[in-house]
This record gives structure tokens, C-alpha cells and sequence, in this order.
């Protein structure tokens, strides 16, 4: 036995005799009581060369297929730690409560340790089989520990540094244990914090599939939250009663126990009835609606998502219907889903919705097309509330709004070093945050041209590199995409990619303007009663209605909602009128011309048709026609349109040149 090995074994029997720690500060007593077990108790022998246990490859069988769903979700989860942490020496493991190894993602780096302590498939990782260490502590004690170098028992574990986290089901039971294993020196906080992020999500996205037959509430004190693995979710029955909940739902509402939550009445715990909230979720497009606690009158917002489907066992297997591993074949579109409440009878929009439905559950990617406000990322939220990935995440990055010098680490991530500026600890990016959901990429038209050739490579190979790393992850998304920008005329200027135009658009819908479309006054109607209060739905007058109709909406339906919901707030009675319109929107007077356009009576028109938005839009074009003389090309290249975007524009703000204007 080597000198090290020795003063090991010597120092856990002296430790152990005089029920002292082993001089770590903050671990002593949980790593001693540990030592303890595994002397007085399990009779091992802290020096034992005896070969590590592995159970037989049908037994392993038998137990990867009894925690089949959640290993189903782990794969994806340890890979994306995996990746984290590759080239740090280290390796990710599942067990099952018993300590026997389920899977394994080892990094290179780690194999000579690996084969000296048997950590592979099928090998025993209870305290009771290789003393204390990460996996079989962890198991234990049911909490997340670190177990570092020569804290082990075995003298043959001492090179390790272990971080363990538990992995319980809905009813609080242990189903396992995440754990990641290396050689390193350092201590083991940082990469504790990581396996207990990925155990949040094991747990969160195992509960929503499990639940994915039931309405699943999700919520959290901040609406951005919503979605992520800090938010809460609670199964309810179709009666509103409560099923199951998720441990951060229990940590929230300040329940120590699910039996204290469990078969309870939605309205014994939120100010808000069943279908009261599922209605609030509809009325919201799946956007957070404020809802708050009964006991102490917190404020949360939540989502209530409905059944995905009514047919089918209660609790099937997960391995066929996660997404990407055939949950497509066997989910049906319900006749009521959210796709088909964004259409009132347009035609249009009607078709698009149709469209969205059939390519809905394959893997064809969709791109959005229209003028800025039409609702591209809510019709992007309804498809992804629609289909079988309504209950994963959904991502919307918008590309105009991120630095050039930034898009890169947020589209693709990257680990702690990476660059100048890195977070130490790295950063998921919004691929793998979208990792088996959806990634809506807003305004693509605007993505820098060296990050499109990264990206094209990432729909192709369904994988993503993070910045710094070298190991790719395998990706599972729906990708959408929308822009108001003419994509072929960026492909013939050179500022967008032919041939990721081609892989983003593989169906291509235009949500059609406001002031196009024939359901109008549906819509409107609609939106008023989504803005007014729960309970107290504000009508229209039908004078109001007409002059709303007739408006030309440049912002369409984004400052239609915004107008309605500035009225809703400051109305005197529940029925607005004419009278609760901003000035701008009824002010049927003639626009005068601002003064420094003398001589251009000819373009003095009438502005009674345009709204504020509009009417400035009119007066700054007049001004710059004025300073070119009305040389229309000049001011074309001025604003950087062409020509016939120019004409457009003077015939939707009435603008008519003089008579005797050279116009050229």
C-alpha cells in the first residue's frame, strides 16, 4: 500500500476513535458522521484494493428502464453540464436511489481516475459500497453535499473532488442523484451550484411531463421568471383541484409539505377562480397574468397551461413523448388552441393559423413576416403554445436590440474564460436555454452576416459550440423567425445569407397590417375586453368602434392595444365613448403646414385621417422635400429607400408635390 494510502487509512481511524472532524471547517461533523457509518457500521476498510461492485447488465437494464423519464430529461441536462464544465477534468453522473450508476458523460481528461475508482455504468456508488463520496453522501444525508479529495474513506477515492445533488419526484420521494466528479484541486462550490441548477430543471421538466395530461399553473413573483427553472408550477384537475407541485412552488407559497397543498381548491390559495384563470391565460396570449396569494396576499403571476392532449394513457412512458423523441406522432391539436384564438374571420390571418397547424409537429421551420406591431412574437408564442413543446421553454431573442459585440455569446453562450469580461461561472445561451422548446429570433433580418454563418451551421448539424468550448451539444428546437425587412433585397445588398434564408424559410407566413385586415372590429373587441379588468369587461360604443375601424393604425396592433388599454384606465363608466378618445385620434380639423414650407400650398392637404404618429411622420418628409427642392431621388437617398418606397410614402401621408416643382 503506497506512504499516502497509509497516512490515509491511519488518519480515518484516528478521526473516527476520537469522533473528532477531519479539520475542514463547515464539513467536519457531516464528513465524520460519514467516516463513522462507514467503520462501525458498514465494516469497510478504508484501504480495500477489493474490485469496486457492478451490478450485471440486465439488472442495470432493468433499472435505467424504471427511471426511464427521468432519465429521458437528465441526458439533456447532463449534457448541457457537461458542456459547462468540459476540459475541467471532470465527469457527470446519474444514479438511481441506490447508488448504481445509470449514465455517464466523461471528459477525457478523466479516464485515468475513472478506471481507478470503477466509475462507469452499473457500478455501486452507495456509502455502504465505496465509503463516503459524492454520490453515496448525497444519498444519505438527502441534500446536496461536496465530498473533496481526501474527505472520501476509501484511500483510492482521495484523488476525487465530488458534487452531489438529489434528484426527488413530485411526491418527495428520492429518485436519484446528479453528480459531477474530477480530479480537481479547487474546492467544490461553484460546480454544486451548477448540479443543483440542472437538478432544478431534472425535477421541473419531469413534473410537466409526468403532468402533461392535467392543467399545469406555472408562476413566480416576476413575470420574466415564468418559464425558467426558479419558477413554481402546480398540476390541477379539471376541477380545479391540486394534484401535485414542484418543490420551488412549495418554497414560494411557504409550505414545508405537499400534503399541506395537495387536494385543495385552486381559490384556497390564490384570489382567483379555475376558469377564471384559465380565461385570464387566454385573454393574455399565454403571457403572465397577475394573480395573488390568499394567506398573505403576495403577488405572483402565473400561466395556466392547458391538457395537451385528452387522449392517451394518464401517466405513459416519457422516452416516446418528449420532444425529438416522438412526441410529434402522438400529440393531437386541440380544436380550441391558442393559434386559433388570434383570428376573428380575416381570411388571412385565418390561413396562417391553418398553415401554423399543419407543420405544427414537424420539424419545418416557420418565418414571420410583417410590419412592425402586426404580432409576430405572439403569433410565435401561440405556436409554441399549441403543440407538444408548450410545456418546455420558449426563447425570443430580438436581434436589433443586442449589441453587435454581444449577440454572438448571447445566441451560442460560453464557458467561464471565454473572453475578456466573461462571467466566471460561463453562461448558457439562448440555444441550449431553448433545448428541447422553442427559439423565436426576432427581427433576423438584422443579425450580423459572420454570426449567420454560425448559426446556418447550427440548424444544419443540430448542435451548438459554445464560445471557449470545443464539445458540441446536441440541440432539439422548433426555430421561428420573424423580420418587417425585405430579406431578398438584403441578399442581393449582401447583408443576409441566401442560403440561411432558404433553411429559416421553410414556411413563410405574413401577418397581414391592421388596417387590412376584415376583422376588425372583432379584434377590437377583443383586445378591449383582454385589457379591462377580471370580472368587469369595458364596452364599445358604436360610434367609437367606426372611428376606430377607420384609423390607419401605422403601429397596428401594438398601439391599437396600447390606446385601448391608456382609455380602459382612465374611463369614467365601464362604456367608452367617443369621448375617452385622445384628441389626435377624433381632431377632425385641417393640418396646416408648418410656415417654413412657404410656397407649397399645393401640399397643404388635409391630415384629419392620420393619427399624431402619422402627422409628424408627414411633417419632418415635407421638410426634407423642402430642403431637396422636391428632388425625389436625393431624398430617396437621404432616407436610404428607394424611390417606390418614397412614392408610397407621399401617397399614404397626402402629400402632393406644387405644380410648377421640378420633381426628378
Amino acid at each position: 500500500m503506497p506512504n499516502f494510502a497509509v497516512e490515509h487509512v491511519n488518519r480515518v481511524r484516528s478521526v473516527v476513535q476520537s469522533r473528532n472532524g477531519p479539520g475542514r471547517p463547515g464539513s467536519a461533523n457531516r464528513i465524520t458522521q460519514s467516516w463513522i457509518r462507514c467503520l462501525d457500521e458498514y465494516r469497510l476498510d478504508p484501504g480495500t484494493c477489493a474490485e469496486p461492485e457492478v451490478v450485471p447488465v440486465a439488472e442495470l437494464q432493468e433499472r435505467q428502464e424504471r427511471l426511464a423519464d427521468v432519465q429521458a430529461v437528465a441526458k439533456v441536462e447532463m449534457a448541457n453540464l457537461y458542456q459547462q464544465l468540459a476540459g475541467s477534468g471532470y465527469a457527470i453522473m446519474l444514479t438511481d436511489r441506490e447508488g448504481v450508476l445509470l449514465n455517464y458523460f466523461g471528459d477525457p481528461a478523466f479516464t485515468h481516475a475513472a478506471s481507478k475508482t470503477g466509475l462507469m455504468p452499473g457500478a455501486v456508488w452507495s456509502e455502504r459500497a465505496q465509503g463516503t463520496n459524492g454520490m453515496g453522501t448525497c444519498l444519505f444525508e438527502r441534500r446536496p453535499v461536496t465530498v473533496h479529495q481526501d474527505e472520501h474513506y476509501l484511500s483510492r477515492n482521495t484523488g476525487l473532488s465530488c458534487a452531489a445533488a438529489p434528484i426527488f419526484d413530485h411526491e418527495g420521494e428520492l429518485v436519484g442523484v446528479l453528480d459531477a466528479s474530477g480530479e480537481s484541486r479547487l474546492a467544490q462550490q461553484h460546480t454544486l451550484a451548477l448540479v443543483s441548477m440542472s437538478v432544478q430543471m431534472i425535477e421541473n421538466r419531469v413534473f410537466l411531463h409526468q403532468f402533461r395530461h392535467d392543467f399545469i399553473l406555472r408562476f413566480h413573483n416576476r413575470p420574466e421568471f415564468v418559464g425558467t427553472l426558479s419558477e413554481g408550477a402546480i398540476a390541477l384537475s379539471v376541477t380545479g383541484k391540486v394534484l401535485a407541485a414542484t418543490r420551488c412552488a412549495l418554497f414560494q407559497l411557504g409550505f414545508n409539505d405537499r400534503t399541506e397543498i395537495v387536494g385543495r381548491d385552486i381559490t384556497e390559495l390564490f384570489n382567483i377562480t379555475f376558469s377564471g384563470l384559465i380565461d385570464s391565460t387566454v385573454r393574455k396570449a399565454f403571457h403572465p397574468v397577475p394573480i395573488f396569494e390568499i394567506r398573505n396576499g403576495a403577488r405572483f403571476f402565473g400561466v395556466m397551461y392547458q391538457p395537451l392532449s385528452t387522449s392517451g394513457p394518464r401517466h405513459a412512458s416519457a422516452i416516446g413523448l418528449l420532444p425529438g423523441i416522438g412526441a410529434k406522432e402522438e400529440f393531437s391539436i386541440q380544436p380550441d388552441s391558442p393559434l386559433d384564438k388570434l383570428q376573428f374571420g380575416d381570411p388571412v390571418m385565418a390561413a396562417n393559423v391553418e398553415k401554423a397547424k399543419r407543420v405544427l409537429e414537424r420539424n419545418v421551420a416557420i418565418m414571420l413576416l410583417g410590419e412592425t406591431g402586426t404580432g409576430k412574437e405572439m403569433f410565435a408564442r401561440a405556436i409554441h403554445a399549441s403543440g407538444s413543446r408548450a410545456s418546455w421553454p420558449f426563447i425570443a431573442i430580438n436581434c436589433a436590440s443586442i449589441p453587435e459585440s454581444l449577440i454572438e455569446s448571447e445566441l451560442f453562450g460560453y464557458r467561464s474564460g471565454a473572453f475578456t469580461g466573461a462571467s466566471k461561472e460561463g453562461q448558457r445561451g439562448k440555444l441550449l436555454q431553448a433545448n428541447s422548446g422553442t427559439l423565436f429570433l426576432d427581427e433576423i433580418g438584422d443579425m450580423p452576416v459572420a454570426l449567420q454563418a454560425r448559426l446556418l451551421r447550427v440548424l444544419e448539424e443540430r448542435e451548438v459550440v459554445p464560445l471557449g468550448s470545443e464539445t458540441p451539444v446536441k440541440l432539439d428546437i422548433r426555430l421561428i423567425s420573424a423580420t418587417h425587412c425585405d430579406l431578398q433585397k438584403k441578399i442581393e445588398l449582401g447583408a443576409f445569407r441566401e442560403d440561411l434564408y432558404y433553411r429559416l424559410q421553410g414556411v413563410t407566413l405574413t401577418l397581414p397590417p391592421l388596417r387590412e385586415r376584415v376583422d376588425r372590429a372583432a379584434l377590437i373587441r377583443h383586445l378591449a375586453t383582454e385589457e379591462s379588468d377580471e370580472g368587469s369587461p369595458v364596452e364599445l360604443d358604436t360610434r367609437l368602434l367606426s372611428l376606430l375601424e377607420q384609423q390607419r393604425w401605422p403601429g397596428n396592433v401594438r398601439q391599437l392595444r396600447h390606446l385601448l388599454r391608456s382609455m380602459i384606465a382612465l374611463r369614467d363608466t365601464d362604456c367608452l365613448t367617443v369621448r375617452d378618445l385622445p384628441p389626435e385620434y377624433r381632431d377632425s380639423t385641417a393640418e396646416a403646414v408648418p410656415s417654413t414650407c412657404a410656397g407649397m400650398e399645393a401640399v397643404a392637404m388635409t391630415g384629419s385621417s392620420l393619427n399624431t404618429l402619422e402627422s409628424a411622420e408627414r411633417r419632418a418628409l415635407l421638410q426634407e422635400l423642402q430642403r431637396h427642392e422636391w428632388n425625389l431621388s436625393g431624398v430617396a437617398r437621404e432616407l436610404g429607400i428607394s424611390r417606390n418606397t418614397l412614392y408610397r410614402k407621399l401617397q399614404r401621408l397626402n402629400i402632393k408635390p406644387p405644380e410648377k416643382s421640378l420633381v426628378h
